[in-house]
Parts: structure tokens; sequence; C-alpha cells
């Protein structure tokens, strides 16, 4: 569906024209003594390069993830009459339905970048519907988690603007209580944290978020009373509200925490997102250990980030970037 290879607004990149050259200088670069102009000229050499490579790795089919998205979603909706009517057994429920809560985002996150077609594409519109069948599982509408993915991209890592910023902490077991915490009532953080970003935003697509988020919340708790109240709590339980739980917390650890961590004075370019390595692998951590290559170039499906990786590792290392997990 998608065979572009050039990169396009919605993935934030850009053209490094003569009044970039002086912000690109202060990224990381190779160490090439005093001169700045011989350092500018080298920087800008080795960013074509970066991106003659890149370019190799945006475009392909989706149809995959559309398949997944669809296919996912009618399979979550599935399991409410089998789990209730005790055809499925609610720890396979729980199992199942966790899954494709946390895949779910995998799919979204494709479309919030407009990776499924491109703008301009006739299938454009199916951006907007692999994001909401994706999201629905962690009861967030598209509208609320691509302006707040967005607003992350923009400013990754700034403390006051980066929406994801309140997953920072400490270490991995602190990382992981927060995935927890955040998602309590009035803190800051996750979606009280995504409601405050899209009122300060104040447009119209953002008051449309707030709404829609406010519908679909309404929607999730109403379902899950009218189940516990009709003897079915239990499956309530294992079809939404423990995934929910489960999967927001795997989504929160390995694609905000493990990759952007540590965050505070970490915005430039290079250094936005790290390459690590994963105890559970690259699959089950959402393909998070080359989650750099996606800040650099979004327009490269995730399942082929680490493939780029290892192409724009030789570049990458000139520009400072700690390769030595991968």
């Amino acid at each position: 569906m998608n065979d572009r290879a050039d990169v396009t607004e919605t993935q934030f990149d850009f053209d490094l024209g003569p009044a970039d050259v002086a912000t690109e200088a202060e990224d990381r670069a190779i160490p090439l003594g005093e001169d700045a102009g011989l350092d500018r000229y080298a920087r800008v050499e080795l960013l074509k390069e970066e991106r003659e490579i890149a370019a190799r790795f945006h475009g392909g089919p989706m149809w995959g993830y559309v398949a997944a998205a669809f296919g996912g979603f009618a399979l979550w909706v599935a399991l409410f009459p089998l789990t209730m009517f005790g055809v499925v057994h609610p720890l396979i429920t729980l199992a199942v339905s966790t899954f494709l809560t946390t895949a779910g985002y995998v799919t979204c996150h494709e479309a919030m970048h407009g990776n499924i077609a491109q703008r301009g594409d006739k299938n454009f519109w199916m951006n907007k519907w692999v994001g909401e069948v994706s999201l629905l599982p962690i009861a967030v509408p598209f509208s609320m988690g691509r302006i707040t993915h967005l607003e992350h991209h923009k400013h990754c890592n700034d403390p006051l603007k980066d929406p994801d910023y309140t997953d920072e902490a400490p270490n991995m077991l602190a990382a992981w209580y927060k995935t927890w915490w955040n998602r309590q009532p009035r803190v800051d953080g996750t979606i009280n944290r995504y409601k405050t970003v899209c009122e300060e935003l104040d447009t119209e697509e953002s008051r449309l978020a707030l709404k829609q988020t406010l519908l679909l919340q309404m929607f999730y708790l109403a379902t899950l009373f009218t189940m516990a109240w009709s003897g079915y709590a239990i499956a309530a339980a294992v079809c939404w509200w423990l995934p929910r739980q489960l999967g927001l917390s795997w989504i929160r650890f390995f694609l905000s925490w493990a990759p952007h961590h540590p965050r505070e004075g970490h915005t430039g370019r290079y250094d936005q997102a790290y390459i690590f390595k994963s105890k559970v692998g690259h699959f089950w951590s959402m393909c998070m250990e080359t989650h750099l290559i996606h800040h650099l170039y979004p327009g490269i499906p995730n399942h082929r980030t680490r493939q780029a990786y290892f192409a724009l590792k030789p570049i990458l290392e000139k520009r400072g970037v700690d390769c030595s997990a991968l």
C-alpha cells in the first residue's frame, strides 16, 4: 500500500539548508579538530549519506499492519461473548487479550505517522481506521493518541512539553511502578498528562480529541459496569480491564521508558532515544531496541527499524551514538 521511499512532512524529516548548518553543528559529530568549517562539511556529508541509506527502508507493503489491526480487533471483540458463555477459559482470554491490546499500539503507531498510506494516496483514510480499532482496547481514541505522540516527537525529552516525560524513572523497577502510578486519578501522568497537553494546544483537533476521549472512557466504564452487573464480572476483567492495565504498563515501559532513559538534557537529534538490548528480545519489546531509528526517520516502518539500524550503524557511530548494545 505504501511504496514511497521519500520522507514526508508528517515524518519530521528536514532539509539541511545553509540556515540549518549552525543548528546541526550543535549535535555530536566525529572529532575533527578546531576547524569549524571542516566540521560542518563533515556533518553535511554524513547526513547526506545517512539519508541515502535510510531511504532504502522507507515504504514497502503495509497490508500486514492493516490485517493485524482489523483481525486483532475482530478477535478481541469475539473474546467477550466466547468468555461470557464459557467457550474460552478466562486465563486464555486474559493472555490473548493482553497480547492484542499491546500489539494494537504497534499498528496504531504506524497509522499515527501516516505510514499505512501516505498523504495524497487514495487509501490515506485507512490510517485513521487502523488507528481507531488498534487503540480501542486501551480506551484511547486515535485523535488523542496521534496528537500526543506527535507532540512527543516535536518536543522529545523536554520536561515541560514532552507528554511522555512523566514516565521517566531512575531505574527499571521504578519505571514499572510508574507505569501503574501514572494512571491513578489526579496524577499528572499518561492520560491525565495527555488531556493537559490537548487543553494547552487548544486547537479544533485537540478539543475534538478531548471530547472523544471522554465519550470513549465513559463507554469503557459503562461496558465494565454493565457486564459486572449482569453477572459477568470475571469476563469483564479478563476481556478488557486487566488486559488494558497490563498492556498499558508494557507499552509505557518499552515504548516510553526503556528507549528514552535517561531523558534529562537529551534533546539532540542523535540522543533523543538509545540503542539497547532487551532481555525479552526485539519482538517482545515491540521492536524498541532500535527506537532511535524511528526518531530519526519516523517513515521507516517499525518492522524495518532493526534492519535499518545495522545499515546505518557506521554513520551513527561517527555521529557519536553509543551502538555498543547491538
